[in-house]
């Protein structure tokens, strides 16, 4: 049962890892001529800051989510990694 816990999580790492890249190759893919469709995607979540001041302590809570072609690509090539490696 351990396992199988440890390869749920090696998993979520690697997709992480693929989105991570992905999205980084695809920004450098739109300032490039001839790859700009890697860079189409939406961007969603709090735009705006959300702050809790308590007075004693002041919290910022944000997320933006980027999506691109690339990340998707990165994405399902980190899981044929995973599957060929486990």
């Amino acid at each position: 049962m351990a396992t199988k816990d440890k390869s749920i999580w090696i998993l979520i790492i690697f997709i992480l890892s693929g989105i991570v890249v992905g999205g980084l190759l695809g920004d450098v893919a739109a300032k490039s001529g001839g790859m700009w469709w890697l860079a189409y995607g939406q961007e969603f979540g709090l735009t705006e800051p959300l702050t809790l001041d308590l007075s004693v302590i002041k919290v910022t809570f944000s997320l933006l989510i980027k999506l691109n072609i690339a990340s998707i690509i990165g994405m399902i090539v980190a899981v044929f990694i995973y599957r060929k490696c486990i």
